[in-house]
């Protein structure tokens, strides 16, 4: 939790600034936004996102120290079971702080705090989604590398080895039907000279 500053803290002392953070948090968590001025919001900020943070531990050591600062049982719960629910994939800012103009009666700076309750947004997911994509891509490629290459080249030459041997057969039978033709001829005029 940041260091309180010195001097007066909320227009009181440190256990009634610590009362009313606790108030005002319980309010937020209660109503997911309330209108409240700019120092005081600034202040709940980190307080509430440290509640939420112990909500999203879930376990019992947390809910009893948040407990010991929110004493209605049925925020605790809620905080809890719906809020943490709905910040789990965030990784810290789930409050907004958006200022909306001065006070009429006293002209003190307002704000709205807010629970950010609404999922991660899409442009993140879409750009989580494609990294995780390339890399399920990557780790494809490189299993591809590795074992399949052997394979394929057998495969290939097996190939260009069954292809090239009927071609080699087809030349040499050609060529030595070329040789045999003359020779068959020759055998055939020296028959018919003998028989003559």
């Amino acid at each position: 939790m940041p260091t309180p500053a010195k001097g007066p803290r909320l227009g009181g002392g440190a256990a009634h600034e610590r009362l009313m953070l606790a108030n005002l948090s319980a309010a937020l968590f209660e109503h997911k936004r309330i209108t409240t001025t700019v120092t005081k919001a600034k202040r709940l900020k980190p307080y509430a996102e440290r509640l939420v943070t112990f909500a999203k531990r879930g376990d019992l050591a947390s809910r009893r120290r948040v407990l010991g600062l929110i004493s209605n049982k049925g925020i605790v719960h809620e905080l809890f079971t719906d809020i943490a629910q709905a910040v789990e994939n965030r990784n810290g800012g789930y409050t907004r702080i958006t200022k909306i103009g001065n006070r009429k009666g006293d002209n003190a700076p307002m704000a709205v705090i807010e629970l950010v309750l609404e999922p991660v947004s899409a442009k993140q997911a879409v750009v989580a989604e494609a990294t995780s994509a390339a890399q399920r891509d990557a780790d494809k490629k490189d299993a591809a590398k590795t074992a399949p290459v052997a394979a394929t080249e057998v495969v290939e030459t097996e190939v260009v080895e069954t292809e090239e041997a009927p071609e080699a057969e087809v030349v040499e039978t050609e060529a030595s039907a070329t040789e045999e033709a003359p020779a068959a001829e020759e055998a055939a005029e020296k028959s018919e000279k003998d028989a003559k």
